[in-house]
């Protein structure tokens, strides 16, 4: 049976995963009358909330005596670190592009990665039963993104399809909009090569993929490079220096069938494998025969951007919602995550009360603390800050490229708050269907938060999408958040008769019943300066009767709930998010009032 490793590349929500259900389907890897939940590639319930693939995962179908193993990738640049990994084991890629937004930021990365790998891609412009389509437009696009990726002659020469993926039909011609998958099929067999594996050679593999299974421990996934790997082979594994980490068993070969890992006995070169058996190698490293001495080179990934402070949870509710509190727990789950995912860096502070922990962006931190948040833990996040650089003793920072498709009522305003976050406008024009693509170079630091208001501004209309681009010169001070918090000034529980009159002093984060604590966020302040109030003032009883026969009721306004996002990007330096199983609160770091007054004297001396 012949063999081919194809990736599947997009921009989020181009519909990659939409795809492989319909190849799933198509290849008989399903029954006809089988139950399987849309986008069954999206495993993690995370995954299914957001519609957005986080993790990348492998699967095969067969197709007239071909098996084609294939890698759906996150969209998102976030994690971008899984793309740059899993490219390094596939032999080409079906470069996916919606009919209508076309070329997007996280299209060009993906396609750069691939590109500079030396792949060819198959280009699909999806979603053709769309609308709003500009199919040749789009086309003329890719090609330009090509051009300007210095791809080679032969890359240039790429094969296209026109594909509907939720409809699950794919053809030659844009003008046919019926049919079968078997065009992409026949595509796949006859476009990408099959593995370049040397057969004869010693056991060699390079992990690129790490997770666990509560039987068979830690699982390596990756592509054998060249030999035969048997079951209860002796293997061990080099770091990339080439320095032997471990020696061990291949307990269990595992491969990819539709959605299921199935045991096998043995996997020759080329093929797509999990093995188990070994304790402590990761990500990067190298398995192979015990014979072997030189590693695999493995690709070399982008630094981290953001960071944020994980720390114990001190308040005065800690322990009350979750099962895992102390420092070793915490340390424990950051390095473990660490280890499979290799574009977050985790840092122990000097306390060992809190870790610095580096990604990608806002997402990626954020799905981490909500994973984690889920797992049972309790946590106190700080506001997110860029990791700046001294280069040729100049202070750099990194920026981003942000494209926005917006209406054409809301350019201007979307403009504005741009240009106070220090970004330069470098391309404007219509995009059809009275809608603005605006694009800009802007300074991370000041998109941190920016997204929630730009929702408002553009009545949720707007899209907005980030990508890493280059460090650049530091932009000096960008004008932070403008309002200050109400924060509660004891402990107790809110108080409807308290909260009515603080309605009039900004908007409340808390409602009647609620249990607070001193140093607690309870609101935001209408001005500039952070107000210390009393929410749990209650009313005095008298014997004297209220004027009217009856007390006024209070009706309080539905309290502002933030999302975990909302409100990571919500918080001021001097502020954290406490997140618990149950509950995200707002508080300051320093709940004593004397404490915040004495830190912030410091800082202005500072």
């Amino acid at each position: 049976m012949s063999l081919r490793n194809v990736a599947i590349i997009a921009h989020v929500d181009h519909g990659k995963t939409t795809l492989v259900d319909q190849l799933f389907r198509q290849s008989g890897t399903f029954r006809d009358n089988q139950r399987v939940e849309e986008r069954a590639m999206d495993s993690n319930d995370l995954e299914k909330e957001r519609g957005i693939t986080i993790l990348a995962k492998c699967t095969s179908v067969e197709w007239e005596g071909n098996r084609i193993n294939i890698v759906d990738t996150p969209g998102h640049a976030d994690f971008g670190g899984e793309v740059e990994r899993i490219l390094s084991m596939v032999d080409g890629v079906i470069l996916l592009v919606d009919s209508s937004e076309g070329a997007m930021p996280q299209t060009k990365f993906v396609t750069g990665k691939a590109l500079a790998l030396g792949l060819r891609p198959i280009v699909v412009v999806n979603k053709i039963d769309r609308p709003d389509e500009r199919i040749q437009e789009v086309l003329d696009e890719v090609f330009d993104l090509f051009v300007s990726l210095d791809a080679t002659d032969e890359q240039l020469d790429f094969p296209v399809l026109y594909a509907s993926g939720r409809n699950g039909y794919c053809n030659l011609s844009p003008e046919l909009r019926e049919g079968t998958l078997t065009p992409m099929f026949e595509t796949i067999v006859r476009h990408v090569p099959q593995p370049k594996a040397d057969e004869d050679g010693p056991f060699k593999f390079l992990v690129t993929l790490l997770d666990r299974d509560n039987f068979l421990g830690r699982i390596l996934t990756g592509r054998v490079d060249s030999g035969t790997v048997k079951t209860n082979m002796a293997i061990h594994a080099l770091d990339p220096d080439g320095k032997v980490i471990e020696q061990g068993r291949a307990s269990k070969i595992l491969a990819f069938r539709g959605l299921e890992r199935v045991p096998v006995e043995e996997a020759k070169a080329g093929d797509i494998i999990s093995i188990a058996g070994m304790t402590t190698a990761t990500v990067a490293n190298t398995i192979c025969d015990i014979s072997v001495t030189d590693p695999i080179a493995a690709q070399p990934i982008d630094p981290p951007t953001l960071s944020m402070r994980f720390a114990v949870n001190d308040s005065p509710m800690a322990g009350r919602e979750g099962t895992k509190v102390t420092s070793r727990m915490i340390r424990d789950r950051l390095f473990r995550e660490a280890e499979s995912n290799v574009a977050i860096k985790v840092t122990e502070s000097a306390d060992k009360d809190s870790f610095e922990v580096a990604g990608r962006g806002e997402l990626q931190l954020g799905v981490l603390i909500e994973t984690m948040r889920r797992e049972g833990f309790e946590l106190g996040i700080s506001r997110p800050r860029v990791l700046f650089r001294e280069e040729d003793g100049q202070r750099t920072e990194p920026y981003e490229t942000v494209v926005i498709d917006v209406d054409d009522e809301f350019s201007g305003t979307v403009i504005d708050k741009m240009n106070i976050r220090k970004a330069e406008m470098t391309d404007m024009r219509p995009s059809g269907g009275g809608k603005t693509r605006i694009t800009f170079s802007a300074p991370s630091r000041g998109l941190i938060g920016y997204h929630g208001e730009f929702l408002s501004d553009t009545r949720g209309t707007g899209i907005m999408n980030r990508l890493f681009e280059k460090y650049g010169p530091h932009k000096g001070k960008i004008e932070g958040r403008k309002n200050g918090v109400l924060i509660s000034n004891g402990a107790g529980e809110a108080n409807s008769y308290a909260l009515g009159p603080l309605e009039e002093r900004g908007i409340l984060f808390v409602t009647h019943g609620e249990a607070l604590y001193e140093g607690m966020i309870v609101g935001e302040n209408a001005k500039t300066d952070d107000l210390e109030v009393n929410p749990m003032k209650a009313k005095q009883l008298t014997n004297f009767r209220a004027s009217g026969g009856k007390d006024d009721a209070i009706r309080l306004t539905p309290p502002k709930r933030m999302t975990l996002e909302q409100a990571i990007a919500y918080i001021d330096d001097d502020e954290l998010v406490e997140v618990t199983p149950k509950n995200i609160r707002l508080r300051k770091v320093h709940l004593d009032p004397h404490e915040r007054k004495k830190a912030s004297r410091a800082k202005a001396a500072a």
